[in-house]
């Protein structure tokens, strides 16, 4: 095996054309199926090349591989070449995560989570989000008390839309949001909010195209209960439900859910299993990837929602 040139940047490595894959023989067809979403090129157990030159080297479940494969894996990198787990690859490539790749080792190694092992990171997050929702309450006020009068005028009920949600380390707490919808819009039971609901009101689907109806949130954030940015925080009856068809569903309790979050600027609406999948893609690479630089990326996203309408 030799190699002549190296990537100079990961961005290069990134936008190969075509990436070599190496993984059990068992675990072909599920890296083959998952292939064919990708707008480049997977080679799967291509042992035979011997230049490695800019090529892209992913393993999967490389510790079921036999000691010869693993050598080959082990001598790429020596040489230089570009290697790392898929998972890793993929996050870096597509922004979110491939959550049917994952297994319970990709988690239990909390010190690759910066968000979950360094009190640094923790504090500073918190500092962040009480001076957010300090500035937040004191230049939004007066479009809160706009907001309530007119959920007043239009419909009889609370102002104020109070539901258990569930948080950091599984433990539920009251969210609170401007009243969107008519009051008993769930007599029948728990649903899932529907793309042009009928249960609605007219203030209520202006203030949920301008996220206008999350702002009693800051209170929840001066509580301690939320965060500016984290994963949405969901219903215990539909996580229940949730995480028997989605892997590792509740890791998103690892963090304080947050008024914004990477999932909602990506894929800002959902109502099936096939969303909550998407979401949970890009929730589980929100943990994964934390910073502060990437909390400020979102709120600016969040920004260019509220002043387009882009809201569900």
């Amino acid at each position: 095996m030799s190699i002549k040139k190296r990537f100079r940047t990961k961005t290069h490595a990134l936008n190969q054309k075509t990436i070599y894959v190496y993984c059990p023989d068992n675990r072909y067809e599920k890296i083959q199926n998952l292939a064919k979403q990708f707008d480049f090129d997977v080679v799967i157990n291509d042992y035979s090349i011997t230049d490695i030159t800019r090529k892209v080297i992913c393993h999967y479940e490389s510790a079921f591989l036999s000691e010869e494969k693993k050598a080959f894996l082990v001598t790429a990198t020596e040489l230089g070449g570009w290697v790392e787990p898929l998972v890793s690859y993929l996050d870096g490539r597509l922004g979110y995560t491939e959550v049917e790749l994952l297994g319970s080792s990709y988690f239990l190694h909390q010190k690759a989570f910066s968000i979950l092992s360094t009190k640094r990171t923790q504090i500073a997050k918190r500092v962040i989000d009480l001076a957010a929702a300090i500035t937040l309450l004191l230049f939004t006020l007066p479009i809160s008390i706009i907001t309530a009068l007119l959920i007043k005028l239009e419909s009889k009920g609370p102002v104020f839309y109070k539901q258990k949600r569930t948080g950091l380390y599984n433990e539920e707490f009251e969210v609170i949001k401007f009243r969107s919808m008519a009051q008993n819009a769930e007599a029948s039971g728990a649903q899932w909010a529907k793309k042009n609901d009928s249960r609605v009101t007219k203030v209520g689907k202006f203030i949920r195209k301008t996220r206008i109806d999350e702002l009693p949130q800051i209170i929840n954030i001066l509580r301690g209960e939320m965060s500016i940015v984290g994963p949405r925080p969901e219903r215990e009856f539909f996580i229940k439900n949730l995480e028997k068809e989605i892997p590792y569903y509740r890791f998103r309790h690892a963090v304080k859910p947050g008024i914004t979050g990477l999932a909602q600027v990506c894929f800002p609406y959902g109502e099936s299993l096939e969303d909550a999948i998407w979401k949970h893609k890009y929730d589980t690479y929100y943990i994964k990837h934390h910073s502060t630089f990437l909390d400020l990326k979102i709120l600016l996203k969040t920004v260019k929602v509220v002043i387009f309408g882009m809201g569900r």
